[in-house]
């Protein structure tokens, strides 16, 4: 009976210094390694890609924004503030999503196939939105030229870059809203043009938060 007490008291007890032990590692000091490594070596990424503007952050170059005029009275979705560039639709998970102006509550795409009807409809409505939204008085957009990203959301839905192409056919429409010339607003354009990562990986993109920053820095000058 005293050996059955002793051997259980013995177990208990290097249980517990087994289970202080591996907190004290695994809860304290392999994660103040882990963030001294990140912030000494990554502190931007680590601290979540903060783009600030004027000293204040403003949002995160991970994450996609909404560029939106106040919702009007009757209607259940503003509508697009057109003097900034916009970026990829906002459908989300779809429309009775919480996820339907870049929350962060829920991410995720709409998961419908390429033959959905819903979805053909979506793509056909936001390309007709898109070549009306960008034509001016002296540049029409071709329904050719609207890339696929102006008219689909993002597997997150939470995109926060264009393709260039899309950056591009927005620019008319960008100069005439904030009575710019339209190259001055091309060189924006130009200057926040990433190219693939690496050289290899993925597209060539444009950050739509940088880009409206840098736009609006140039509004102010002008």
């Amino acid at each position: 009976m005293n050996n059955s007490v002793t051997n259980t008291a013995r177990l208990l007890g290097a249980g517990l210094r087994a289970l202080l032990a591996l907190t004290l590692v695994t809860g304290v000091i392999y994660p103040l390694i882990v963030t001294g490594i990140a912030q000494g070596l990554f502190s931007d990424k680590a601290n979540g890609s903060e783009i600030t503007s004027d000293g204040r952050v403003v949002g995160s170059s991970l994450i996609g924004q909404a560029y939106h005029l106040p919702l009007k009275k009757g209607r259940e979705t503003p509508g697009p503030d057109l003097k900034w560039f916009q970026g990829r639709p906002q459908n989300g998970l779809g429309t009775n999503s919480v996820n339907t102006q870049y929350s962060i509550i829920l991410s995720g795409a709409t998961n419908r196939s390429g033959d959905n009807e819903e979805l053909i409809q979506w793509v056909k409505d936001a390309k007709t939105a898109v070549i009306k939204d960008n034509s001016t008085a002296d540049y029409r957009v071709k329904p050719s030229e609207v890339p696929a990203d102006a008219v689909t959301s993002s597997g997150s839905g939470l995109d926060p870059d264009i393709s260039p192409q899309y950056a591009l056919i927005q620019i008319h429409r960008v100069a005439r809203k904030n009575r710019l010339p339209v190259a001055e607003v091309h060189k924006l354009v130009d200057a926040h043009t990433k190219g693939r990562t690496l050289g290899f990986i993925g597209e060539p993109r444009v950050n739509v938060l940088e880009l409206n920053i840098a736009l609006r820095a140039l509004v102010a000058e002008s």
